[in-house]
């Protein structure tokens, strides 16, 4: 008889890993290969390479999830969904939770929810967003309708060049954006050649 038997876990189950023998490449000799000292060693050599390039091999599906990734993959991973601005000062959690924040609101980017969410995760507090869109009436529309206000109480972690750098990425190119960090204006897109 058989039985179904589910699994209430949202990751698929992992096969155990075996761990390899240290002499796992030498056993694969012949006999008579093994009882000379030569081709033990020289094949030993090969061994040793082959370890770590099995070691990797065993890790590749850790390399795409954030979580375990390695330091030096998190800039890569955000390069996927379009975060460019990774600076490699920033504290590397800050950066983890950048990327894994923006994937989850990819969907919403550009809107301000999104940007929203983007500027509590950098800040580190409470945001304020307001924007000139939404819905009218057949001619209501107000003339200037392409603009947005924020205003964050601080800059977290990051310095206020690298702040702007990663919120100039997050606002729409046709949207006219100021950037206010207390009561201080810190960046204004009509203002920056560079936008």
């Amino acid at each position: 008889m058989t039985s179904l038997v589910r699994v209430s876990s949202s990751r698929p189950a992992r096969r155990p890993r075996s761990r390899r023998p240290d002499d796992w490449m030498v056993r694969q000799l012949p006999v008579q290969m093994l009882a000379h000292d030569f081709f033990v060693r020289f094949v030993s050599i090969f061994q040793e390479l082959g370890d770590t390039l099995l070691d990797d091999v065993d890790s590749v599906e850790h390399t795409v999830d954030l979580a375990v990734a390695p330091e030096s993959s998190i800039a890569w991973l955000g390069s996927w969904i379009g975060v460019e601005k990774l600076d490699p000062s920033m504290p590397e959690d800050l950066r983890r939770r950048i990327v894994a924040t923006s994937a989850t609101t990819l969907a919403t980017r550009g809107t301000v929810p999104g940007l929203r969410a983007y500027l509590e995760l950098l800040s580190g507090s409470t945001v304020d967003v307001d924007e000139g869109g939404g819905v009218w009436r057949a001619g209501e529309v107000p003339d200037d309708t392409a603009w947005v206000r924020m205003r964050v109480a601080g800059t977290g972690a990051l310095d206020v060049a690298a702040f702007v750098d990663m919120v100039r990425d997050e606002v729409p190119a046709h949207v006219r954006a100021e950037l206010w960090v207390g009561t201080e204006l810190v960046w204004d897109s009509e203002e920056d050649e560079d936008w």
